[in-house]
């Protein structure tokens, strides 16, 4: 896609980048020549993601709407802009697959808040920068388990993703006409964290060899397949490009 994309001096906020795809996205960012500010609710690996791409990282809890609008307003007075969102904050907060029956209140709340809150609380701060510069991308990391039933069996991470993708869908109709993209990224099974480590490891091998059958490449997704796939929709290529969801599996049938 447009990983030779040049996004210099473009300012770019990248979320749940403590990790995995997350990071991925922030280090093609750096490379590409952007000006990155991260974010994580994981305050140590945060700290480590900035270190090692010498750049600014914040810790907080991005479903606590006036900690996410303090976030964009800091990036967005110190650079006097904010040019890309890619929010890849979300995930299962620990929980595996139980029936339905022994999930609690918490469980089911916790999961909206981290993968759906956090997602509007941000575009609610970051849509005044952008309308204001009459430019601007917001690119969500949704899931597969946004399109169809989840893997994880986690009735409430399904169900946010899902609404995940009707959120992207929703902002692109009331931001596109200010020159401002929304758009999703849907990845598979990608091995880029301790719960999808954790997914992987608990499936048996004959179900395992029945998902790498159903992925036309026969393989498992990585982290840079989906980064890939972000800064295609972040970049100049894509101005045209808006309210799409597009899955990154390998395939998956």
């Amino acid at each position: 896609m447009a990983s030779d994309a040049d996004f210099s001096d473009r300012v770019v906020l990248v979320t749940g980048a403590a990790q995995g795809i997350g990071a991925a996205v922030a280090k093609s960012f750096v490379a590409a020549g952007a000006i990155v500010h991260v974010a994580d609710i994981d305050r140590e690996g945060i700290c480590k993601t900035a270190d090692e791409l010498g750049i600014t990282g914040s810790a907080l809890d991005l479903s606590d709407r006036n900690a996410s609008a303090e976030l964009i307003r800091a990036i967005s007075e110190q650079r006097d802009s904010l040019d890309i969102l890619v929010h890849a904050a979300g995930g299962v907060r620990g929980q595996t697959g139980k029936q339905i029956e022994a999930v609690s209140e918490h469980d089911w709340r916790v999961i909206f808040a981290a993968n759906v809150d956090s997602a509007f609380w941000l575009a609610q701060a970051v849509a005044p920068v952008m309308k204001k510069n009459k430019w601007g991308r917001i690119i969500n990391i949704s899931s597969g388990a946004g399109l169809r039933p989840s893997l994880t069996g986690i009735q409430a991470y399904a169900a946010a993703k899902h609404a995940l993708v009707g959120l992207t869908k929703q902002l692109s109709l009331e931001l596109a006409p200010f020159g401002i993209t929304t758009n999703s990224v849907a990845p598979g099974l990608v091995l880029s964290n301790p719960s999808t480590q954790k997914q992987w490891a608990e499936y048996s091998e004959a179900y395992r060899q029945e998902l790498l059958k159903n992925t036309h490449t026969r393989r498992l997704g990585e982290p840079q397949d989906i980064a890939s796939a972000v800064l295609y929709f972040a970049s100049e290529a894509a101005g045209w490009v808006s309210g799409q969801v597009l899955s990154v599996d390998g395939g998956r049938s």
